[in-house]
């Protein structure tokens, strides 16, 4: 009987325990990005949307603040701002290389950090 309760007690505390692990797949962040038009606009939210397990990506022009919704199970937000630097815009963690920030268009070459 006490080897019944003991392995009930273990299985609790196991599944109780993979519970807490489940990742959020409705997770809301928000970063800078630096740009500066509608090109860039489609641009970056291209480039956010282009990651497996984004839900909902808007560049704000004003504040240049790219709101993400992503399934943390699929992706995750150094995801999203690896793409978007890839795509020649800086974040606040990731810069884009130089040579591709250089091939953007004219418009959308902002003062770099």
């Amino acid at each position: 009987m006490k080897n019944v309760i003991l392995g009930l007690m273990v299985l609790f505390v196991s599944l109780s325990t993979q519970a807490q692990d489940k990742k959020n797949k409705n997770a809301k962040y928000e970063f800078e990005v630096n740009g500066n038009c509608e090109q860039c606009k489609k641009r970056i939210e291209k480039a956010a949307f282009s990651v497996p397990g984004v839900k909902s990506a808007e560049w704000h022009e004003d504040d240049h603040t790219l709101h993400i919704i992503i399934n943390e199970e699929k992706c995750s937000v150094v995801d999203v701002k690896k793409a978007v630097a890839k795509a020649g815009h800086d974040t606040d963690d990731i810069k884009a290389e130089s040579k591709v920030y250089n091939n953007l268009p004219g418009c959308c070459q902002y003062d770099r950090k």
